[in-house]
């Protein structure tokens, strides 16, 4: 068996992040959000794994994935000329899949649920295309799927109107060879895609054998900002440990499970976690807490924060109010300005969204 990730995608709801950077390499407790989905990959015994990328960020997303060396796996690139829709991503990627079952992971995509079990029930029931479903309080946002009963789909609906249930497609699906005849017969969609949706539809029209779990775990869309927080805070609150590895002095105070990378420095400040913070970070006179990941690189001076994302090279610096529930960017730059007039002053980008408490 073999994966195919689709990691093409645009990210407009994560500008102005991704308009330098794809959007599933943005991390999630200092990890790309990409990896994880290769490790649950690896974990459940597929290393044959293509990576569907884009002519804008395909170069970037295998400067940081490489060959799969350091997964276990072995990586194939695929490039997708435009984002056509999944079905189309699939359909580029034949040549690589050929006649092989494979798992189509959404490579913004976290998913608890470990992929071993829907990968035995897949191959033991013999099936042509293996869903995933999960409750959802926002379905025209997904693809939804109508089940009877028994829990048979009986029909699918790409982001209706007027949902038939609360039932979300997940960002995981097993198909068979079986699913590219199918795939070869679609015409694109109202949004001019060729969507997944549609093929598995055709595939229920033709009777092939399909069947839908149910997800007992989380499952998260990273794709804006508040999701990517509770991404961030979840993984943070199921897998982070304790680890410093750079220099804290006996100003400061670790509490709880705080992970600290090598040459970080630590001067008079409160951290309690769970936190993340990478490597080769300056920390002086700050309070961090908890479900905080901070990058590789930044610098954190005279200042308070919690349940907020720092990207790697970011400054914060002498703000005096606290930052809570925010996500700041590579190298961007946060500081207090001391100088008349008593004014507040921007340089903000596309996109960016910006919020100040009354004074």
């Amino acid at each position: 068996m073999k994966a195919l990730i689709l990691s093409g995608g645009k990210g407009t709801r994560l500008r102005p992040l991704t308009y330098s950077g794809a959007k599933q390499l943005v991390p999630v407790a200092n990890k790309p959000i990409l990896w994880y989905g290769i490790e649950a990959l690896v974990a459940a015994g597929i290393t044959d794994i293509g990576i569907v990328v884009s002519p804008e960020t395909g170069g970037e997303v295998k400067a940081a994935t490489g060959d799969g060396e350091r997964f276990g796996a072995q990586i194939t690139y695929v490039l997708q000329a435009k984002p056509a829709g999944l079905a189309h991503a699939v359909q580029v990627a034949q040549p690589f899949l050929a006649e092989s079952p494979f798992v189509m992971y959404l490579g913004d995509n976290l998913v608890q649920d470990s992929l071993t079990p829907m990968v035995e029930t897949f191959k033991e029931r013999h099936l042509d295309a293996l869903t995933l479903l999960s409750p959802v309080p926002n379905p025209q946002s997904f693809g939804v799927a109508e089940v009877d009963a028994a829990g048979r789909i009986l029909r699918l609906e790409e982001k209706p109107q007027q949902p038939a249930s609360n039932l979300a497609l997940v960002g995981v699906y097993l198909f068979a060879s079986s699913i590219h005849a199918v795939i070869a017969t679609l015409h694109p969609s109202a949004r001019g895609e060729l969507e997944i949706t549609d093929a598995i539809q055709e595939l229920i029209n033709q009777h092939y054998r399909v069947e839908a779990i149910h997800l007992q775990g989380w499952w998260l869309d990273t794709g804006k900002k508040d999701d990517l927080l509770e991404a961030n805070r979840i993984i943070l609150d199921t897998y982070s440990n304790c680890s410093i590895e750079g220099t804290v002095d006996e100003q400061s105070r670790v509490i709880g499970r705080v992970s600290i990378g090598e040459r970080t420095q630590v001067r008079n400040c409160t951290i309690r976690g769970p936190v993340i913070i990478g490597n080769d970070c300056q920390l002086e006179n700050c309070f961090v807490g908890p479900y905080s990941s901070i990058g590789n690189q930044v610098t954190l001076t005279d200042v308070d924060l919690d349940h907020s994302v720092i990207l790697q090279g970011a400054r914060v610096e002498n703000i005096h109010h606290r930052i809570v529930d925010s996500l700041v960017g590579r190298r961007a730059s946060l500081k207090s300005a001391p100088r008349h007039p008593n004014a507040m002053r921007f340089m903000v980008g596309d996109d960016c969204q910006i919020e100040l408490t009354s004074p």
